[in-house]
């Protein structure tokens, strides 16, 4: 599948496409890799053009059953993901307080109920926080952005009596990771 004939029918003019509304019928696959470190491989190569990647960003999403999909609204291509499609890369703290995350891609969370911090393995068995995006896409905290974070969390005890670092964000506790450094009890 060539990249640019996905493309044709996608308007970006107004933000995200609505890609949770598109139920197309024709279902098919794509040769696309979304690495963990964050590079999008196509047939083998790593796809070098920024604003394709971001363009191609625009269109994905995870459906329920956990599958990887670039959705157009006349065809809907499985692709795979190594981890997470996003990496959160840098972070500020707004004038009430809040934390804003930005991925690789130019993507903004502000961190709240809705975009809560998880902490999940990555495919290397390591505990990394990560947060939902959109569409069932998260991004998982780079590591520079991870330790930046560290330093402004402060300590809680859940109910079960577990130590966590955390932030306090948009009302709700944003955990970072155990104090003890184990893997969370699931």
């Amino acid at each position: 599948m060539h990249l640019d004939s996905l493309l044709t029918d996608i308007d970006t003019s107004r933000g995200i496409p609505p890609v949770d509304q598109w139920h197309p019928e024709h279902v098919g696959e794509m040769d696309l890799l979304i690495a963990a470190d964050g590079r999008w491989i196509h047939e083998g190569g790593v796809i070098q053009r920024a604003r394709l990647v971001r363009l191609l960003s625009t269109i994905l999403r995870r459906d329920p059953d956990g599958e990887y999909f670039l959705v157009t609204p006349v065809e809907k291509l499985r692709i795979r993901v190594e981890d997470r499609v996003f990496i959160a890369v840098d972070a500020e703290q707004d004038d009430s307080g809040d934390w804003q995350l930005v991925t690789q891609l130019g993507d903004w969370v502000r961190l709240d109920a809705a975009h809560r911090l998880s902490v999940t393995p990555t495919p290397r068995g390591e505990w990394v926080p990560e947060v939902p995006i959109r569409f069932g896409l998260a991004a998982r905290l780079g590591r520079n952005l991870f330790y930046r974070l560290v330093e402004q969390a402060e300590p809680f005890t859940d109910e079960q009596g577990v130590e966590w670092l955390a932030l306090t964000s948009g009302g709700v506790t944003q955990p970072l990771g155990r104090v003890d450094g184990e893997a969370p009890c699931t």
